[in-house]
């Protein structure tokens, strides 16, 4: 699939990229990018969906060997114990994002549990510096997706659980608007963005297009680093500062147990 989306006076595009079914201890993620991933532009951005990263590195667990719910609670950072909604579903919050069953998913997981990577950031950088070396690029990017519910919207967008090569945020404090009062609190969230507009290309159903492959990105401000911990502490809010806090913090949450249960 491909899309063109128009930004300003330029044009980004974004294309999905077919795979082979990816199924637990048969590739691992570089095996599955040279197979799959024939070339890529300078200033250009992979975005490859956790999934395949999970199966490639093994974080799933066979769905007769545990039950969701406890295995949600030994993923999360936080979860609420009680049944508080119509569907059944755990809600937590794990590495900063409030999400259903810790990012558990069950969906094109060939009788497996996916979890998330056991660590997304260090899975980005890993492939951002593959991807430099095998096609001797300097300014390129990468961002592990996943999809997300948000409060009082219908249905799934996508969402970035990490990514490297690139500044995460545009910050528009102090910048003047079109009338020239400047601006006080925009920032906008370019990896998040980007990652929704990649899920959106690539599916979420059988459409088995877990790469993609985005272009002509004049917006991006390139890295030549890994994103380093003050860089990523910014792309959090604690919840006692967050916009929502009251209601955020107006439940009971409990501590998860972060205990992976044997990932075979």
């Amino acid at each position: 699939m491909f899309m063109s989306v128009r930004v300003g006076f330029e044009q980004m595009k974004i294309k999905s990229i077919k795979t082979e079914k990816i199924i637990p201890k048969k590739l691992d993620t570089f095996a599955v990018l040279d197979k799959y991933l024939l070339e890529m532009p300078e200033r250009s951005i992979l975005a490859v969906t956790s999934k395949v990263v999970a199966i490639c590195e093994g974080s799933v667990v066979r769905k007769d060997q545990i039950d969701k719910k406890k295995l949600a609670e030994s993923e999360a950072d936080f979860y609420l114990p009680e049944r508080r909604n119509n569907y059944d579903y755990l809600l937590t919050i794990k590495n900063g994002i409030l999400t259903p069953t810790a990012g558990i998913d069950e969906s094109n997981g060939a009788g497996h549990y996916v979890l998330w990577p056991k660590d997304p950031q260090k899975s980005a950088n890993a492939i951002l510096d593959y991807l430099k070396k095998r096609f001797g690029h300097r300014e390129i990017g990468v961002i592990i997706t996943d999809s997300k519910t948000t409060p009082l919207r219908i249905g799934t967008t996508g969402v970035a659980l990490a990514h490297s090569g690139f500044a995460a945020h545009h910050d528009y404090i102090g910048e003047p608007d079109l009338f020239g009062v400047k601006m006080r609190a925009t920032k906008s969230n370019l990896v998040d963005s980007l990652a929704d507009a990649a899920v959106l290309v690539m599916g979420e159903g059988s459409e088995q297009t877990p790469l993609a492959l985005i272009e002509d990105l004049p917006f991006i401000k390139w890295q030549s680093h890994h994103p380093s911990k003050k860089e990523l502490v910014k792309l959090q809010i604690d919840i006692a500062d967050d916009l929502y806090a009251e209601l955020l913090q107006s439940v009971k949450w409990k501590r998860g147990r972060n205990n992976r249960p044997n990932l075979n």
